[in-house]
């Protein structure tokens, strides 16, 4: 064992009458504060921007294929689900899935209100994770290749705004042209997101259905929506897909159809930012004022140790060895109780939210051990970086002064 690491294990740590010792306590604990504040905001904020993500992306796809002269929802123009470009989409690298989708605007009539909605018609191929993981009531439709489904799947916004109840027939009408046509469908299902934007106007039902509103035969569609596998590669996705399109067919993206929502997300890292630069500056003025006291109250000894022969340099390691040991211990204490707290809301949800300001009722969490490792990781380099320059006191302390005064 080098003696560097001898002396600082032997007098640094266990002398607990010493001015320097309550100063190690607080530095450990506001280390692990600090610790646990940037890995709750991370994993809150992540939690958040991946909640809100995945839901607005389960209302349609991470891409959409449509026809290039695509008007407004009362005059699409459809493309063929026969066309060669779904092969060549389905097969590009990072592609997910590729279904099938029209929609069609209208609205809802009951005895004493008229609401208005937009009925988006999917087929039997439809990934329905995302809707099936949000029903609070009742199934998703019963879709074939065969028959036609008079199901419709409605949110729970428009379900209590209309006092409509599962099984309840729904009076729905959509503008074709100049004239209008009436449906009844039956509710199967009720959903809920919380994203009221979406909520207040989305219904699902049959494909078909939209196809026979429209006019359109059983391969025409409204467009193509395109799942990747990795959300951020969705730019590179999207370049390779948009090269396999003819001339008459467009591609947006999620963030393209949104623009607002996900800027808004976006800001959402500068929050991140921020909180990491505040958490990391508390922790680094901890450990350099511990460190400050450690070595005015050890001048003495720096000067005995001076007298025997050691380095400035070799002095300066035992402190930053016995600063790294405080941060350490700073570190796994923040990181164990922020695991565990982490743990406890992700499984129990015990701290809620307003569904209508946060567009969720809980405080989702995001568990990943990068974001573990990268902030100890990171907090442990920043403070030891920070330590070089009030360590470099020590090559000013001159045995011969010390001795004497002491």
């Amino acid at each position: 064992m080098k003696y560097e690491r001898f002396i600082a294990q032997r007098f640094l740590p266990k002398d607990r009458n010493s001015y320097s010792g309550p100063l190690v306590g607080i530095a450990t604990y506001s280390i692990a504060l600090g610790v646990l504040v940037m890995i709750m905001a991370v994993c809150i904020l992540r939690g958040f921007q991946s909640e809100i993500r995945s839901k607005v992306v389960g209302f349609g796809s991470h891409l959409v294929v449509s026809s290039y002269s695509m008007g407004n929802l009362n005059e699409e123009e459809p493309i063929s689900t026969t066309r060669p470009e779904v092969q060549r989409i389905a097969s590009t690298q990072g592609v997910k899935h590729v279904g099938f989708f029209a929609s069609k605007g209208g609205m809802i009539k009951t005895a004493d209100q008229i609401h208005g909605i937009i009925l988006k018609g999917v087929d039997a191929n439809y990934d329905s994770t995302f809707f099936a993981s949000h029903m609070v009531q009742g199934h998703l439709m019963q879709l074939s290749d065969t028959a036609t489904s008079n199901q419709v799947v409605i949110s729970d916004a428009v379900a209590r705004k209309l006092n409509i109840a599962l099984g309840d027939k729904l009076r729905t009408y959509f503008w074709q042209g100049e004239t209008y046509r009436a449906r009844a469908f039956e509710v199967c299902g009720i959903y809920r997101t919380d994203l009221t934007d979406f909520d207040e106007h989305y219904i699902l039902g049959d494909l078909r259905q939209v196809q026979k509103l429209s006019n359109w035969d059983s391969t025409q569609v409204q467009g193509y929506e395109v799942l990747v596998q990795d959300f951020r590669q969705i730019n590179s996705i999207a370049d390779q897909v948009l090269n396999q399109l003819s001339y008459d067919l467009t591609l947006e993206t999620i963030v393209q159809q949104n623009p607002a929502l996900f800027s808004w997300l976006d800001l959402l890292d500068s929050n991140i930012v921020l909180i990491i630069l505040i958490m990391t500056l508390v922790c680094t003025v901890s450990i350099i004022s511990a460190l400050l006291i450690m070595i005015f109250e050890k001048t003495s000894t720096i000067g005995i140790l001076k007298t025997l022969g050691a380095t400035s340099g070799g002095i300066r390691r035992i402190f930053l060895i016995k600063s790294a040991s405080i941060i350490s211990r700073g570190i796994l204490l923040g990181n164990a109780v922020a695991l565990l707290l982490c743990w406890i809301q992700s499984h129990f949800h015990l701290i809620r939210l307003d569904s209508a300001s946060y567009s969720m009722d809980y405080v989702p969490i995001q568990l990943s051990p990068a974001i573990f490792l990268l902030i100890s990781l990171g907090t442990l380099a920043v403070c030891l970086l920070a330590l070089l320059l009030p360590t470099s006191y020590i090559s000013r302390i001159h045995p011969a002064k010390t001795i004497r005064v002491n």
